[in-house]
C-alpha cells in the first residue's frame, strides 16, 4: 500500500535491493523468503521478538536521487505481488515524467506530492465506509495474524501479547494472538518457526498457576494436549481476556450463537495505542457483567461509568465511602466496606438532580430527590459537572409514563386498584381474556386467598410473626421502602431471621430485581398470556403433565384456581423464552412463588430466577445445575477434604446436589423450612445455597464416613433434611410427602432451620460471590465439553450399526462435521445458526450443514474426485440426502452418503451413482430437459381395478366399510415399515441422463493409474448400453406409437446425412459430451482392427482417448453425428435403460469392476482435511516464492 513518505537514512541496513532504476529501489527484508543466511535468521528473529512492522510488510519501495543521501519510503507490501503492482505503476506513470526534471528537489517534491494525493483520494473513497477505530500498530498486528495463520477477514483480533510458549522444556519467545474464535501463537527464533492455532471451542480447561517448572504461567488444555504460556507483562489482564473468549465459545456450543460486537459503545476521545475496539468491547462487557450481578439488574443494562464518592447515610449520621455507578436506567452506590450500604435508584423514580453548595466539609456535592420524597446526598465527586450532565442526558431519554403520578410504594396490589376503577364495559371485555384484573390471583397470592376468611390467630407463633412485621416496618421508616431502600447489614439480619408472610412477595420482588423489570414492562404479562394460551407445543404438553404434581400436598393447588394460575405463568414463560421452554422443577419453584405473589409478580420472579439468578439451570441439559454441582464438589474438597474423598468413592455428591440446587431445597425439605432458604437466596444469591449444602454435609460427616454404599448415604441425608423444621411458622404446617414415606420407627432429632442457616454462615460465611463466579467459569468449560463428548459418543454408538466406518473414523468425521458447522457460525453461512442447530432434536440430527458447507466436506472427503464436475456431483448428492427438503443435511444423512461411497459393494456404489443422475438429485433446471421422457416412463395407476370397484354393488361397499379395525392397524403398520429399496425399484434412465452419467464416470477416471484402460472400458460399455436402449425402444413401442411418431416427426434436416441412424446419433452425442468433459489429451489406444470391426465403438474410444480433437469431430459430423449436429438435434425421449442393464454391462469390463470393488481408506482424506489450513498457508507461501523466482 502507498504510505506517507518517510525519511530513511540507511537504505541498505537489514534490507536487500531486488530492483532499481535511477529514481526508485524495490527492497526485501532480510530473513524473509528464500535464503538470507545467518544475517537473515538474526533479522527475522529480531522482527518477531521486537514486533517489527517488517513482519507485516517485508517489501518496500524507496525514492532516491543521485545527489542526496536521504531516501524516502513511499510504499510497502505484504507480498511480492502487491509490491510489484506498485512498482509497475511507478515505472508506467511516473518514471518518464520525472526523468525530464532538472532538479532532484523537484523530483522529490513531485513524487511526494503525487503519493500524498493518491493516499488522500483513497481516504476520500473510504469515507462512506465504516471508519476504523483501531490504531495503525494494531491493524498491522491483525494483518500479521491473518497472514501467519491463514485467517479470513471475518476473524477479528482482540489483542496480542508478547510471551513465551513452552515446547517441551524449552521456552519459545514470540507473540500470542487472541482472536474472537482462536488462540494463536507464532515464534521465529534463528530459523526455527513455531506456529500454534487452538479453537476456543476445543478448550477444556483454562487456569493460571505457578510452579517451579512453569513460573506464573497460563495452562490451556484441550482434549488431546496441554499448552503452557508464561513471561507475560500483565498475566492477569491476559488471563481475564482468555476467560471471556473461552466463555463466549462455550456459549456458542450451548446456544449456537455467534459473537456479535457491541456497536453502541461510545467512541474513544482519541485512538488508543495498541488497544482495539473489540478489546474495549470486551472490557465493557466484563464491567457490565460485574455491575449487573452486583445490583441484580437486567441483561440490557449498560454501565456508562463509575467514580469514587461519599454518600450521606441519615440512619447512621455519617458519610460512607464507596463508588457511584451510572447506567442508562439506574444510579447505584456500593460502599467500599462490604455490607455497609448499597443503594439502587431507578431513573424513572428521580424527580430532581441538583448541585448543592460546596464547602470544605462537603466538597462537590450532588443532591438527588425521588418521587417518593427520599433525598440522597453524594459528595467528593471529582467531575461533578460532567456527572450531572450525564444523569440529565439519561433522564431525558427515560419515558416518564412508566409510573405517571403513581407512588412506587403502591406497586404491590397495583393491579387491584386499577381494576376497581375500570368501567363496567372494560370489565366485560376483560372477562373474555385468559388473564384479567378480575381474577383472584391477579391481585394477591394464593396464601392470602386462603387466609382471608380464617379467624385471627392470637397464639405465640402468630405474635412472633407480628413482631417480625413490626421490625420490618421500623426498618422501612428508617431505611426507606421500595426500590430506593438503603440495603445494609441490618437488612441482612432481618432476612436471616425470616421474612414475614405478608411481606414476602414484596421483598422477593425487590431483592431479586424483578420489580424493576416489571415496572418497565407494564401489561407485558397479560399480553403474553393471551398469545401463549391455546398454543400447543412440547412445552405445553409437559406443563399439563406436571401441573398436578406441583405441591399436591398444599391445599392451594388442590383446586382449579391455583392450577390455572400455575398453568398461565408457566405457559407465558415458555412462550417468552422458547430456548428454555419448560423444564422439570420449574413447576415446584413457580408454585411457591404463586403462594406469596400475584400472578404477574410471580412471572417476573420466574424470569429473574431463570435468566439471571440461576443462569442455564432450566435449559434442556440443565447445564447451570451441572456447573454448580461441579462448584459444590470443588467447595467440598476445599472445606471438607476427608469427606470429599469418601463421597467421591460412593458417587453421592453428583446425585444429591442436582435436586438440591434445581428446586432450592423445596423438594427435599419441609415447605415451611425451605421457604426461609428462598428468602436468603433472593437476598444473597446462590452462595447461601452452597453454604447450607456444605453445612448439611458437615452435620452428617460422621454418619457419611461410615457408609458403605450410595443408598445408605442418600438415606442418611434424606432423613436429615426431612426433619429440618421451622418452629416459628404461624401458618398451618404443610405435610412433607417424602418425610411421611421415610419416617421409620425412630425418626432422627429435629433440626431448627434457623440454627442450620446460622451455622452455615458461621462455618462457611467466607464464601464470596466473585469467587463462586470464577469457579463457575472453570466448571462450565468442563461441563459443556463433557456434554459434547457425551453427544459424540451417542452419535457414534447410534451410527455404528448403520455404517461400516470404525469408531475412530466416526468420531473423527463427527468432529470434522461439527467443526465445519461451528466455523460457519462465526465466519458466515447462507443459513442462520438457529436454523442449523436445534438442541431439542436427537444428537444425530442436532448439527446440520447447508449446501456450501457440504460441498467443502465432499470435496475434502469423497473418494470420487471428478475435477470441475465435483461441485455438480456434490450438489446432487446433497439433494439426494436432504430427504425433508429443508436445505440442510444432518450428520446421519451425511454419513449414510459417505458410507455408500466408501464401504458399499459394487452394486451399492453404482446404485448411488445411478441415483445421482435421476430426480430428485437433479436440480430443477437439470430435470426440466428430461421432463417429457420422465412422464413417458411413468406408469399409469391401476384404473381398471378402481373402475371395477366403483361399478360393484352397494352391499359390497358396505362390507368394506365395516372391516375389522385390526385390518386397518395392519395396513397402517405396513405403511410405516421402511421399504427396502431393490435395484428393480430404481426408475429407468433416459438418454440425456445416461450421457451425463458417462460424463461423470469419465471425470472420475482422470487421475487413476489405469486411466486409459478405464476410458476404453467405459467407451465399450456406453456403446453397448446405447444399443440396448435402441433395442428396448423398438421392443417397447407398439406399431401405433411408431406410426404416431412418424406422423408427428419433423421434416428431415437437409444438412444431415441421410444414412444416419438414431443409435449413431446418440453415440455421436456421447462422443461430443465426453470430448467436452476430457481434461487432458492422451495417446490413442485403439487399434485399426477394432476400428474396422465396430465403427461406433472405435470412434467413441478415439474421442475418449484423446486422439480426436474437437475440431476433427466437428468436421466429421456427417460421419459420426457429433459436434454441431448435437446442438441442433433433440434427444430421443423414447430411449431408456434400466439399472440392471447398466450393472450387467459394467460387470463385463474387469477394469471397471476392479475400480468399484477397490477398498479406499478414508484416514488419509481426514488427515488432509484437518491439515487443510496448514496446506493453504504453505500454498500461499509457495506461490510467493514462485513469484520471487519469476521476478528474478
Amino acid at each position: 500500500m502507498w504510505i506517507q513518505p518517510e525519511e530513511v537514512l540507511l537504505a541498505g541496513a537489514l534490507w536487500v535491493s531486488e530492483r532499481a532504476n535511477p529514481f526508485f529501489i524495490l527492497q526485501r527484508r532480510r530473513g524473509h523468503g528464500r535464503g538470507g543466511g545467518l544475517s537473515g535468521l538474526l533479522v527475522g528473529t529480531l522482527d518477531v521478538v521486537l514486533d517489527s512492522s517488517a513482519r507485516v510488510a517485508p517489501y518496500r519501495i524507496l525514492l532516491q536521487t543521485a545527489d542526496s543521501q536521504i531516501y524516502w519510503n513511499i510504499a510497502c507490501g505484504s507480498s511480492r505481488k502487491e509490491i510489484t503492482e506498485h512498482w509497475d505503476w511507478l515505472e508506467t506513470n511516473l518514471l518518464q515524467t520525472i526523468s525530464i526534471f532538472d532538479s532532484d528537489e523537484d523530483v522529490t517534491t513531485f513524487v511526494k506530492g503525487k503519493i500524498s494525493g493518491i493516499i488522500a483520494e483513497e481516504n476520500r473513497l473510504k469515507q462512506g465506509e465504516e471508519q476504523e477505530e483501531d490504531s495503525g500498530k494494531f491493524r498491522e498486528a491483525e494483518l500479521k495474524m491473518r497472514r501467519l495463520f491463514g485467517m479470513p477477514e471475518e476473524e477479528k483480533l482482540v489483542n496480542y501479547y508478547s510471551c513465551s510458549y513452552w515446547k517441551g522444556r524449552v521456552p519459545r519467545q514470540g507473540w500470542l494472538y487472541l482472536s474472537v474464535n482462536h488462540l494463536c501463537f507464532y515464534s521465529f527464533l534463528l530459523g526455527k518457526e513455531v506456529t500454534l492455532v487452538v479453537q476456543w471451542t476445543e478448550v477444556t480447561q483454562l487456569e493460571k498457576n505457578s510452579t517451579l517448572v512453569f513460573p506464573e504461567s497460563v495452562r490451556v488444555s484441550t482434549r488431546h494436549t496441554e499448552h503452557f504460556f508464561s513471561m507475560f507483562l500483565n498475566i492477569n489482564d491476559t488471563f481475564k481476556l482468555m476467560e471471556q473468549l473461552a466463555n463466549i465459545a462455550m456459549r456458542q456450543l450451548l446456544d449456537n450463537e455467534a459473537f456479535a460486537a457491541d456497536r453502541s459503545l461510545p467512541k474513544p476521545c482519541k485512538t488508543l495505542k495498541n488497544v482495539s475496539a473489540l478489546k474495549r468491547d470486551f472490557d465493557a462487557r466484563a464491567k457490565n457483567e460485574r455491575y449487573r450481578l452486583m445490583f441484580r439488574l437486567t441483561q440490557d443494562e449498560r454501565l456508562d461509568g463509575h467514580t469514587d464518592c461519599t454518600l450521606w447515610t441519615p440512619f447512621a449520621k455519617m458519610h460512607v465511602v464507596g463508588q457511584l455507578f451510572i447506567s442508562n436506567n439506574y444510579i447505584c452506590f456500593n460502599s467500599r466496606e462490604e455490607d455497609l450500604c448499597q443503594l439502587i435508584i431507578p431513573l424513572r423514580e428521580v424527580s430532581i438532580v441538583e448541585k448543592a453548595d460546596s464547602s470544605s466539609v462537603l466538597p462537590c456535592p450532588v443532591s438527588i430527590s425521588t418521587k417518593n420524597k427520599m433525598n440522597f446526598l453524594f459528595a467528593n465527586l471529582k467531575d461533578r459537572d460532567f456527572l450531572v450532565q450525564r444523569i440529565s442526558d439519561f433522564l431525558q431519554r427515560t419515558p416518564d409514563s412508566l409510573w405517571g403520578d403513581t407512588n412506587p410504594l403502591s406497586l404491590i396490589g397495583h393491579s387491584a386498584s386499577s381494576s376497581a376503577s375500570s368501567p363496567t364495559g372494560s370489565d366485560a371485555v376483560n372477562k373474555r381474556r385468559h388473564y384479567h384484573h378480575g381474577l383472584p390471583t391477579a391481585s394477591q397470592g394464593l396464601l392470602q386467598l386462603y387466609h382471608r376468611n380464617a379467624p385471627e390467630d392470637l397464639g405465640l407463633k402468630a405474635m412472633k410473626e407480628k413482631m417480625k412485621e413490626e421490625a420490618w416496618n421500623i426498618h422501612f421508616s428508617e431505611f426507606g421502602r421500595g426500590v430506593c431502600m438503603y440495603r445494609t447489614s441490618r437488612t441482612r439480619e432481618l432476612v436471616l431471621n425470616g421474612i414475614p408472610e405478608n411481606l414476602r412477595g414484596e421483598l422477593w420482588l425487590l431483592f431479586s430485581g424483578a420489580q424493576n423489570e416489571m415496572a418497565t414492562h407494564p401489561g407485558y404479562y397479560g399480553d403474553l398470556v393471551e398469545q401463549a394460551m391455546g398454543l400447543c407445543s412440547l412445552a405445553t404438553e409437559e406443563i399439563e403433565r406436571d401441573l398436578h404434581r406441583s405441591m399436591p400436598e398444599h391445599r392451594a393447588f388442590q383446586n382449579e384456581t391455583g392450577i390455572a394460575a400455575l398453568r398461565r405463568v408457566l405457559t407465558a414463560y415458555a412462550h417468552r423464552n422458547p430456548g428454555i421452554g419448560y423444564c422439570q422443577a420449574m413447576n415446584i419453584v413457580t408454585s411457591v412463588l404463586l403462594l406469596y405473589c400475584p400472578e404477574e409478580e410471580a412471572f417476573w420472579l420466574l424470569v429473574a430466577l431463570c435468566e439471571r439468578m440461576l443462569p442455564d439451570y432450566y435449559n434442556t441439559r440443565v447445564v447451570g445445575a451441572l456447573v454448580d454441582q461441579g462448584v459444590f464438589e470443588e467447595l467440598t474438597r476445599a472445606f471438607l477434604p476427608q469427606l470429599y474423598e469418601h463421597m467421591q468413592e460412593l458417587g453421592v455428591i453428583s446425585t444429591i446436589s442436582l435436586s438440591w440446587f434445581l428446586t432450592l431445597f423445596l423438594s427435599v425439605m419441609p415447605f415451611d423450612s425451605a421457604v426461609l432458604l428462598v428468602d436468603c437466596f433472593f437476598y444473597e444469591g446462590i452462595k447461601v445455597i452452597f453454604q447450607v449444602a456444605l453445612s448439611v454435609l458437615h452435620d452428617n460427616m460422621d454418619a457419611l464416613l461410615s457408609c458403605n454404599d450410595e443408598g445408605e448415604a442418600m438415606t442418611i441425608l434424606g432423613r436429615y433434611l426431612d426433619n429440618v423444621v421451622n418452629k416459628q411458622t404461624a401458618s398451618a404446617p404443610v405435610p412433607h410427602l417424602h418425610a411421611l414415606l421415610t419416617s421409620g420407627d425412630d425418626p432422627p432429632p429435629e433440626i431448627d432451620i434457623f440454627d442450620l442457616i446460622k451455622s452455615s454462615y458461621e462455618r462457611f460465611g467466607t464464601l464470596r460471590s466473585d469467587v463462586i463466579e470464577q469457579m463457575r467459569f472453570k466448571q462450565r468449560l468442563k461441563v459443556i465439553q463433557s456434554l459434547e463428548d457425551t453427544a459424540k459418543r451417542s452419535v457414534v454408538r447410534a451410527m455404528m450399526t448403520e455404517s461400516a466406518f470404525s469408531i475412530e473414523e466416526l468420531e473423527e468425521l463427527y468432529c470434522l462435521f461439527k467443526s465445519k458447522h461451528m466455523t460457519s457460525c462465526y465466519w458466515g453461512s447462507s443459513s442462520s445458526a438457529a436454523e442449523r442447530h436445534d438442541p431439542s432434536l436427537p444428537y444425530l440430527e442436532q448439527y446440520r450443514i447447508d449446501p456450501v458447507q457440504f460441498a467443502q466436506l465432499f470435496a475434502a472427503l469423497a473418494p470420487w474426485v471428478c475435477g470441475s464436475h465435483t461441485p455438480t456431483l456434490s450438489s446432487r448428492l446433497f439433494r439426494l440426502l436432504d430427504q425433508n427438503q429443508d436445505g440442510l443435511v444432518n450428520f446421519k444423512e451425511f454419513i449414510m452418503g459417505l458410507s455408500g461411497m466408501y464401504h458399499g459393494d459394487m452394486t451399492e456404489k453404482l446404485k448411488l451413482l445411478y441415483k445421482l443422475h435421476l430426480p430428485p438429485a437433479l436440480c430443477p433446471e437439470e430435470a426440466e430437459s428430461a421432463l417429457e421422457a420422465t412422464h413417458f416412463f411413468t406408469e399409469d395407476g391401476p384404473r381398471g381395478e378402481a373402475g371395477k370397484e366403483a361399478d360393484g354393488d352397494g352391499e359390497e361397499k358396505k362390507e368394506e366399510k365395516v372391516k375389522d379395525y385390526r385390518y386397518y392397524l395392519r395396513m397402517w403398520a405396513k405403511e410405516k415399515e421402511p421399504k427396502t429399496e431393490t435395484i428393480k425399484d430404481l426408475p429407468r434412465m433416459n438418454q440425456e441422463q445416461f450421457i451425463d452419467l458417462c460424463k461423470t464416470l469419465y471425470n472420475m477416471f482422470s487421475e487413476e493409474p489405469l486411466e486409459q484402460q478405464l476410458y476404453h472400458s467405459i467407451a465399450t460399455v456406453a456403446s453397448l448400453l446405447l444399443r440396448i436402449g435402441e433395442v428396448g425402444k423398438k421392443f417397447n413401442n407398439g406399431g401405433k406409437r411408431m406410426e404416431d411418431g412418424a406422423a408427428q416427426a419433423p421434416p428431415p434436416d437437409p444438412q444431415r446425412g441421410e444414412g444416419l441412424s438414431e443409435a449413431e446419433s446418440g453415440e455421436a452425442q456421447m462422443c461430443q459430451a465426453l470430448a467436452d468433459a476430457q481434461l487432458e489429451p492422451a495417446p490413442p489406444q485403439t487399434s485399426d482392427e477394432e476400428t474396422k470391426d465396430d465403427t461406433s465403438v472405435s470412434s467413441y474410444s478415439m474421442v475418449s482417448s484423446g486422439s480426436l480433437q474437437c475440431e476433427d469431430i466437428t468436421d466429421d459430423t456427417v460421419l459420426i453425428g457429433g459436434g454441431e449436429q448435437r446442438r441442433g438435434s433433440v434427444l430421443d425421449v423414447d430411449w431408456s435403460i434400466t439399472f440392471e442393464q447398466v450393472l450387467a454391462s459394467l460387470l463385463t469390463e474387469p477394469p471397471l469392476v476392479d475400480y468399484f470393488e477397490k477398498k479406499i481408506d478414508i484416514q488419509g482424506k481426514m488427515a488432509a482435511c484437518k491439515a487443510q489450513r496448514g496446506v493453504e498457508r504453505q500454498a500461499s507461501s509457495a506461490s510467493d516464492n514462485e513469484l520471487a523466482q519469476h521476478s528474478i
